[in-house]
């Protein structure tokens, strides 16, 4: 598709009204009607505004042009993964694991390489396969090459042994003790508790990257502790195969 339809199609799947549009991206109708009828294509900042209203990359408003890979990582990407900055920009060079929220997740190569081994084995890799192609394409991706320039000079890795501190602190009977925490994007691990009132709510923001892990219960290898955190809270729950029966053991404010 080209820009002009993309940009139609958006506007009128969120029922907005060229007027409305304009308006939020503080140009003039006139220039919308431009851009749908594919007589001019939106500037730098405009497409910026556009992308954070509709939630797309600027690629995809460009037509897809370019095939995205995150900079990090190596993951193609597409507009469900991107990362986001701070203000919920979107940030098109890194996926949601690799930088959430205007932080870098990884500053370990080897722990990223761990973490990204189980997910190439369901792709017909083995781990040595799966070893050797990472080992030989991070130190190509943008990140890895600008390491010493774009890192925190350790800042995010402390706040991480510090949550894992707290958390061991906790003393959760059954749980094992914990030694890292990954990346975790609140959509695949958003389970839903029940309340004592009988009530099912969620805690997390499909959308967020969290801190977080998965342990095997000390006495019953059928349960699982789930383990996320963040600045602002740290969450302990249980749960058996696949994330049923979910149980809500802690959630506790920092």
């Amino acid at each position: 598709m080209e820009t002009k339809d993309i940009i139609l199609e958006l506007r009128t799947k969120n029922n907005m009204s060229q007027d409305e549009l304009a308006e939020k991206v503080f140009v003039t109708r006139q220039a919308v009607s431009r851009w749908e009828n594919g007589d001019t294509i939106p500037n730098t900042e405009t497409l910026k505004l556009l992308s954070k209203l509709f939630g797309v990359s600027i690629n995809t408003l460009l037509g897809s042009h370019d095939k995205l890979i995150c900079q990090c990582c190596g993951m193609p990407l597409d507009d469900a993964i991107i990362s986001r900055e701070k203000d919920g920009t979107l940030n098109e060079e890194y996926c949601k694991w690799c930088y959430a929220d205007g932080t870098y997740t990884y500053s370990n190569m080897d722990d990223l390489i761990n973490i990204c081994i189980p997910h190439m084995a369901k792709e017909g890799f083995t781990e040595e396969q799966a070893r050797a192609y990472m080992k030989d394409m991070l130190p190509k991706l943008d990140y890895w090459k600008r390491y010493e320039e774009l890192s925190d000079n350790g800042e995010f890795e402390a706040f991480k042994k510090q949550l894992i501190d707290e958390i061991n602190a906790l003393g959760v009977e059954g749980m094992p003790k914990l030694e890292k925490l990954n990346a975790l994007v609140g959509s695949f691990v958003n389970l839903e508790y029940r309340l004592p009132n009988g009530r099912l709510v969620k805690f997390l923001d499909d959308n967020t990257t969290y801190l977080g892990n998965q342990l095997e219960s000390l006495f019953d290898e059928s349960i699982c502790f789930g383990v996320l955190a963040n600045m602002d809270f740290i969450l302990i729950c249980t749960y058996e195969e696949n994330g049923e029966n979910p149980e809500l053991i802690i959630y506790k404010k920092r």
